[in-house]
């Protein structure tokens, strides 16, 4: 049950996503709005695409949820590999998405402040990088 639907709502999703499918939205509702006064602009006539989006809507929610929940997933497998190969990299960092949104914020203090201390180290490499690329550069136009 849980790969069928899988691969129904990944095949729905990449349908949905397409130019066509929202060119063929458009259609439908410029032919509801130009059937108006084909029906008086009655109740009924505005109950159908009422009703119609509606129920469209609730049910894409599942199959977009569907989607995100699983690319999410490949997301963090990914990102818990390369933690697990880089040997420097804290592995404490895998279950991320577990934690607590104190010890969420303590960690993005903690990045903040690494980031702030390689400022310089960063600002000094990119220097070292220009005034290279400026060096190959002279050296080409010598040739």
């Amino acid at each position: 049950m849980n790969e069928l639907f899988r691969k129904f709502a990944h095949r729905t999703s990449a349908i949905v996503g397409s130019p066509w499918s929202f060119i063929i939205a458009v259609v439908v509702i410029i032919a509801w709005a130009f059937s108006g006064p084909l029906f008086g602009f009655s109740d009924t006539w505005q109950l159908v695409i009422n009703t119609s989006t509606t129920i469209i809507t609730f049910l894409m929610v599942f199959l977009i949820q569907n989607t995100q929940n699983r690319d999410a997933q490949a997301i963090h497998l990914k990102l818990d590999e390369l933690l697990r190969a880089v040997k420097e990299a804290r592995t404490e960092l895998v279950d991320l998405e577990d934690m607590s949104d104190e010890e969420l914020k303590k960690l993005q203090a903690e990045f903040a402040q690494l980031h702030q201390q390689q400022m310089p180290l960063i600002a000094d490499d990119l220097a070292t990088v220009e005034t290279k690329l400026k060096e190959r550069q002279v050296k080409k136009k010598r040739k």
